[in-house]
């Protein structure tokens, strides 16, 4: 990871630390990104919810790299986005994860 990658990282940590008391990591981000998202405070929620909550995290993070592209809101308020572009299946493992990196830090705009 680059050095500036790097110091932006642990801009988005310290934040979060800030506002939630302890470090989280990007699963988590992504749910509490899903959550803002959809305007809602963390109550109790199955496991198909927590995992639909991160799935918006996630598109909502990758929308300006035109991975995705939202579509509306269904009767109940939840987005719907389509995939627009395909995550190349070369990219795994630390790459991945840089995405998400350089995603959640855009989405925070740090």
């Amino acid at each position: 990871m680059d050095i500036d990658l790097n110091i932006e990282w642990v801009k988005v940590q310290l934040m979060v630390r800030k506002k939630f008391d302890e470090i989280l990591d990007i699963q988590s981000i992504l749910f509490i990104i899903g959550l803002q998202e959809l305007g809602m405070n963390y109550q109790e929620f199955k496991k198909e919810q927590k995992l639909d909550i991160m799935h918006i995290g996630v598109c909502t993070v990758l929308l300006p790299f035109g991975y995705y592209k939202k579509i509306g809101l269904d009767n109940e308020g939840w987005p719907h986005f389509k995939n627009i572009k395909k995550i190349s299946n070369t990219m795994v493992g630390e790459e991945q994860e840089l995405l998400m990196k350089r995603a959640i830090i855009k989405y925070f705009d740090l």
